[in-house]
């Protein structure tokens, strides 16, 4: 059996016997994916290489200059997604996670031979272009692919399979502040043993990587027809999919909120210092400790969405970031700046954990890392929108009061979006009636032992 199909997975054999297909196992995958996740996610900690690599004993960059690395990343996360999932469907997981583990960690430490101004165009090559390719590339895997181990639990687990990557910067900020302190006017360099353990976690995660095997399913589990959350029944292919206005509504409401979300974490470590007087080592305990947020996030949200809905929990984070980044640069107390900078956090980490499990309803998940990782369009378009305009909004004279108050306006107006998305009329007007998979345990089909 090809890996594609599962071979290596937990073991095909229950204790029962009767050629059960056993789900034991099937967390250790989740903490593999976790690990990968936790590596790659270290990008989120840029602000605080963004603030050393301004100063003028440094390489003296500008505000805009500085947001350059960081807003190329995230605009090569499209392409590496996008490749990353049809590559994945068809080779399987494992593969392509160590592939984009190694361009990742290879292209940071490329990064870390920039060390001065005109050495810009190195740390975009490396830490943008090569580092962005990869991180997408490995970023799309785990999302599919767990999605196909925990059908019954697709809200949860795709919170679980993003957060990782929102804690990515809890350890990063001290420890890159450490190492940028031990060379202050060579912040680059710090790139390099950033690298090398980027490297070596992703491999350890990404080779544990496998699908389940054919004919997984798990008993007494049956798509849910009614309710706020309901699954559309069909498996589109991804040419499906783009012909569905609701793809490009989905790909619009990530784009919005990846773009609020990622202004401030574009500036989290100069903001904190600007307006809320932090120092500079509290600045970057507070980006580490905000990454709590971002992650913890993916799964709060993730788990609300199935409550309110997919498209009310969108409503809900959009709006509150909105409210909060109107507030923001008239704070001017550190405690009042946590509270409404970790509330922007949860929210823009929220959109990661919900919008696969929203694919997932709308389209099904066998094509989910084709559908899904073109949906990352909407990431890298964010990721080029956001921090581009918050960087020349503020500028040189630290205008914070109209960066943040045009940015929260933008969410605000961006509340029509979800209001208007609704589930694909030509699925859920099928009878509701799930497949004869989804229901094959209840008529004596074999199926898993959940745990």
């Amino acid at each position: 059996m090809s890996e594609q199909s599962g071979a290596g997975a937990p073991s095909a054999m229950g204790s029962g016997g009767g050629g059960r297909v056993s789900t034991h196992g099937r967390w250790w995958i989740v903490v593999a994916a976790l690990l990968l996740q936790f590596s790659i996610g270290a990008v989120y900690a840029w602000s605080v290489f963004s603030t050393a690599l301004k100063k003028p004993t440094a390489m003296h960059l500008t505000n805009p200059e500085a947001s350059l690395p960081f807003t190329v990343t995230i605009g090569m996360i499209f392409i590496g997604t996008y490749l990353g999932g049809r590559i994945q469907d068809k080779v399987g997981p494992r593969p392509v996670a160590l592939t984009g583990g190694i361009i990742y960690g290879v292209g940071c430490m490329v990064a870390s031979f920039a060390h001065s101004h005109d050495q810009l165009w190195l740390l975009v090559l490396g830490y943008g272009v090569i580092s962005g390719f990869g991180l997408g590339f490995a970023y799309i895997v785990p999302i599919a692919m767990l999605q196909k181990w925990f059908p019954d639990k697709r809200g949860l687990i795709t919170g679980l399979a993003v957060a990782g990557f929102g804690f990515g910067a809890v350890l990063t900020a001290p420890v890159a502040q450490w190492l940028i302190a031990m060379h202050p006017t060579t912040p680059g360099w710090a790139f390099l043993p950033l690298g090398i353990g980027y490297l070596v976690l992703s491999l350890i995660g990404a080779s544990f990587f496998r699908n389940p095997p054919a004919g997984y399913t798990v008993p007494g589990w049956v798509p849910a027809s009614t309710g706020r959350v309901r699954d559309s029944y069909k498996e589109y292919t991804e040419k499906e999919a783009l012909r569905t206005p609701q793809w490009y509504l989905l790909t619009a409401v990530l784009t919005l909120n990846v773009t609020v979300g990622i202004a401030l974490i574009g500036q989290a470590n100069s903001s904190a210092i600007d307006i809320a007087g932090y120092s500079v080592a509290g600045a970057a305990a507070l980006v580490g400790v905000l990454a709590l947020f971002n992650g913890g996030g993916r799964i709060f949200w993730a788990w609300v969405s199935n409550r309110t809905g997919r498209m009310g929990a969108f409503a809900l984070m959009l709006g509150l970031q909105g409210v909060c980044l109107l507030i923001l640069p008239h704070v001017g107390n550190a405690a009042l700046f946590f509270v409404l900078a970790a509330i922007i956090y949860l929210c823009y980490g929220g959109g990661f954990g919900t919008m696969p499990a929203t694919a997932g309803d709308f389209f099904g998940v066998k094509h989910a890392g084709a559908i899904y990782g073109l949906m990352i369009l909407g990431w890298s378009l964010g990721g080029l929108i956001g921090p581009p305009i918050i960087a020349a909004l503020i500028g040189t004279e630290k205008n914070y009061t109209l960066g943040y108050t045009v940015i929260g306006i933008i969410a605000l107006v961006s509340l029509i979006v979800p209001a208007i998305t609704k589930m694909p009329r030509a699925a859920s007007d099928a009878g509701n009636v799930p497949p004869a998979s989804a229901v094959g345990d209840a008529k004596g089909t074999k199926g898993v032992t959940a745990v």
